[in-house]
């Protein structure tokens, strides 16, 4: 049973990231008060003008800076469920999308649709960059688990290895087809390091149309994840396909993670922080985990995003500080993991 404490957690966490989204709103180098924010979105609800607030308030809020701040908030949860389902699956708390490849693979085909496009191969960008970002996730899914299969219990560690040597071969990639952007070069590379600038309403559509379906569906399957933690023969004793089970949620992540990096770039860690931080306070529970980690993720990846826009002197990719948090946070896991082997 879902104890009280838990939901209690989860409705925090959703106060949480209305209140976060809401801050993040009024920040920026045009201010706006919480209370003018939540005027201007109730008058975009009831079709009133609101009254005594700036007419380019209104302009600022629903055209500049909510798509944006809804994009960061989706892609952080989505990258953080990505990141628990690859943990719970492979039941190690160093897999994520980043470790694990996914994430440079979509990067990979993501990046082949921008050079086609400056070499003057017109391509819709709205649809090619999401299915080219796809392709590469599920190819890099492909190739880790390819080159892990000489090892027959398929350990996770030979997969985390797998990934960083998969992703290692990309980046190779994505270096090659940096040199052939040449003078537009920039363009790649400010995409690469991960950012939010520019995101429109149609990006938190289109991100919203995978990420939350691929969130319902991890769900569905997060009791049949609880039991496959026992192990692959206790789970198929008790009538979980742990084989199918395992194929179809590996694809629904990496979808997640694809949509997140066509819109936003690179943007590491995420998936590895927030899902041990909660796992640390809630348990291993998924049915629990999976939705307070899409919230966790919101509220982290948004508050980073509002750091790199409204704090500092000038915007940084949010990848950089992304990486500067999860770096660290990295090399404590794998130490903490290392002396429990050992001890």
């Amino acid at each position: 049973m879902i104890g009280s404490k838990h939901l209690f957690f989860i409705g925090v966490l959703f106060i949480i990231l209305c209140a976060t989204i809401i801050s993040a709103t009024g920040m920026g180098f045009l201010k706006i008060s919480p209370i003018e924010v939540i005027e201007i979105l109730w008058s975009q609800f009831t079709g009133q003008s609101p009254e005594g607030i700036n007419p380019t308030f209104p302009f600022v809020v629903m055209e500049v800076r909510l798509p944006r701040i809804l994009t960061a908030a989706l892609v952080g949860g989505g990258l953080a469920v990505a990141g628990a389902v690859f943990q719970a699956i492979l039941l190690n708390p160093l897999a994520d999308p980043y470790t694990l490849g996914i994430s440079s693979g979509a990067a990979f085909g993501a990046s082949l649709v921008i050079i086609l496009t400056i070499f003057g191969i017109v391509i819709p960008p709205w649809f090619s960059i999401p299915v080219f970002a796809f392709l590469g996730a599920i190819a890099t899914l492909i190739a880790v688990f390819s080159l892990a299969s000489t090892d027959t219990s398929l350990s996770s560690n030979t997969l985390i290895l797998s990934g960083v040597i998969i992703a290692a071969i990309l980046s190779a990639g994505i270096g090659f087809i940096k040199y052939l952007a040449d003078e537009q070069v920039g363009i790649i590379i400010f995409w690469l390091m991960g950012s939010f600038v520019g995101r429109t309403w149609g990006d938190v559509l289109t991100t919203s149309i995978i990420i939350f379906p691929g969130l319902l569906f991890t769900l569905y399957y997060a009791r049949d994840l609880n039991i496959m933690a026992l192990g692959e023969r206790t789970a198929n004793t008790l009538g979980v396909d742990s084989s199918r089970i395992k194929k179809q949620l590996l694809i629904c992540a990496s979808l997640i993670t694809a949509i997140s990096v066509s819109v936003s770039g690179i943007i590491g860690f995420i998936g590895l922080i927030v899902p041990h931080l909660l796992r640390m306070v809630l348990g291993p529970d998924n049915r629990i985990l999976l939705p307070a980690c899409f919230l966790g993720g919101a509220i982290l990846l948004l508050g980073a995003d509002t750091i790199t826009r409204a704090w500092l002197p000038s915007e940084i990719p949010i990848g950089v500080l992304t990486s500067l948090i999860g770096g660290p946070f990295f090399c404590y896991i794998f130490r903490k993991k290392q002396m429990a082997l050992h001890s």
